[in-house]
């Protein structure tokens, strides 16, 4: 293996190193949980610092592995919202007696997930997922002493199960129909028989449940309730953008020549989507099921974006950017709730009133986290819809900038009843003043940083199109 190639699957290769320095660690076990984390925390650094240097563009394995500086700005997106995470967690983790463990099952995931992104063969998306996926499951039941993690383990891995059958099938029906597993081949030999739209539905289907679109949202409400908040968040940022990038890819590269097919597809999902989380988030009293809804909405926008075909520059770069900008909303509310909830164990929205009252810091960014989720100017949020609506436009589909447009209206509703509880509600158990650690406020000063600058950065969304070239 030549050093093209080890650039090419650098990204791979570090967390790999990363999780056997780990199973080191714990296979000593002498080392405290303080130390451990401050050893991850600076292996996650240096990976996220290694990720933006030589990026190369290199296909290896036959075609079945390739990296582009595009492929590589997304897995930087990923190991940034990775090392987020850790950080806000800080008071969670450094508690838990498997903390080990923990994080070498979320790198694996990690590491499924940039196996998946890079593929270029049915076979090699496949093995990606499964390896980002049973892992997940594991991270589910984290919180060992709790009945409802395990309940929210079974479900994930039910419900994971069953879409990988369904995927699975979709992909020998597709290998059937063309001979081959190879994106470029099945572009090719895509003529639009019955057996391949067969094949791809099936293939939709479980790129759908992944993403939680309505109607294969069911599980997701009720794993993100039950999981570990650092799970939860892992699943709604790392989780959801990395399958919003392989699909995006995989439509626009393997199954172009069904556009038909998969744009009726994704715009009668991306509706249902919308109003669904929209009017369910609407009624929920526990803010992780809040921000579970709240994500299948966020779904639901990425999806109009990618219809946008007539130009795909614009929509791949409109997805990317949005993604990284959501990254910096959600986590920064998961931080908050992360950091409330391991010092109080509260995570209902009426336990948030008159937040702002004993805990200033935590009301204020947890405020900018759910002004950008809305898209409320100037927050980033604002530029990230405006764009992912731009996009969908190219197609001249204005029924469904319409519906999304009135679903931003709706959205705006339930973000600020959370605002108003913290700043205008009074409670008459009050939250105390909390204290919380370094590695936490950190985490909060990229998440605020990232919400209100990278919309006024014009050269943020400029650099991402460049990287959009020659698709």
């Amino acid at each position: 293996m030549d050093l093209s190639s080890l650039l090419a699957m650098k990204f791979e290769l570090m967390i790999t190193v990363i999780i056997f320095i780990l199973l080191f660690i714990k296979i000593d076990g002498r080392m405290s949980n303080s130390s451990v984390l401050r050893i991850t925390y600076l292996l996650l650094f240096l990976n996220l610092g290694f990720g933006f240097a030589g990026n190369i563009t290199s296909t290896i394995f036959n075609g079945m592995f390739h990296s582009t500086p595009l492929l590589a700005l997304e897995k930087n997106i990923l190991s940034l919202a990775t090392l987020i995470i850790a950080l806000s967690s800080y008071e969670w983790l450094r508690n838990h007696r498997h903390l080990p463990e923990f994080f070498m099952l979320m790198l694996s995931s990690l590491l499924g997930m940039f196996f998946m992104m890079s593929s270029g063969n049915l076979l090699m998306f496949y093995l990606g997922l499964e390896l980002s996926t049973i892992p997940l499951a594991a991270l589910c039941n984290f919180d060992l002493d709790k009945k409802v993690s395990s309940e929210a383990a079974m479900k994930m891995i039910l419900s994971s199960a069953f879409s990988s059958a369904i995927l699975l099938f979709g992909i020998s029906l597709i290998f059937g129909a063309t001979g081959s597993f190879d994106f470029k081949d099945i572009a090719a030999e895509l003529t639009g028989t019955p057996l391949q739209v067969m094949g791809f539905v099936f293939i939709f289907s479980g790129f759908a449940f992944k993403l939680s679109v309505v109607p294969f949202h069911l599980w997701t409400a009720d794993v993100y309730e039950g999981s570990p908040i650092a799970v939860t968040a892992f699943l709604s940022v790392v989780s959801k953008a990395a399958m919003a990038f392989v699909f995006m890819t995989t439509l626009y590269g393997a199954f172009n020549g069904l556009f038909l097919t998969w744009y009726y597809l994704l715009a009668i999902t991306s509706v249902a989507s919308m109003i669904t989380g929209n009017l369910f988030a609407l009624r929920q009293t526990n803010l992780k099921r809040f921000l579970a809804f709240s994500s299948i909405a966020q779904v639901g926008y990425i999806l109009i974006a990618i219809t946008g075909a007539l130009n795909t520059q614009t929509s791949v770069a409109s997805v990317v950017y949005f993604i990284l900008i959501y990254s910096f909303s959600n986590l920064a509310a998961f931080g908050v709730i992360s950091v409330i909830s391991s010092l109080t164990g509260k995570e209902t929205i009426n336990d948030y009133k008159g937040l702002y009252a004993s805990n200033p810091t935590l009301a204020l960014v947890l405020a900018v986290a759910l002004f950008s989720l809305a898209g409320i100017p100037p927050t980033a949020g604002f530029f990230g819809k405006l764009f992912l609506l731009t996009a969908g436009a190219s197609m001249f589909n204005w029924p469904l900038i319409i519906i999304a447009s009135l679903n931003l209206v709706i959205s705006l509703y339930y973000y600020l009843r959370i605002v108003r509880v913290m700043f205008i509600d009074e409670s008459d158990e009050p939250l105390l003043k909390l204290s919380f650690s370094v590695n936490e406020q950190v985490a909060f000063v990229i998440c605020v940083a990232g919400v209100l600058t990278v919309g006024f950065l014009k050269g943020v969304f400029e650099f991402i199109f460049s990287l959009t070239t020659g698709l």
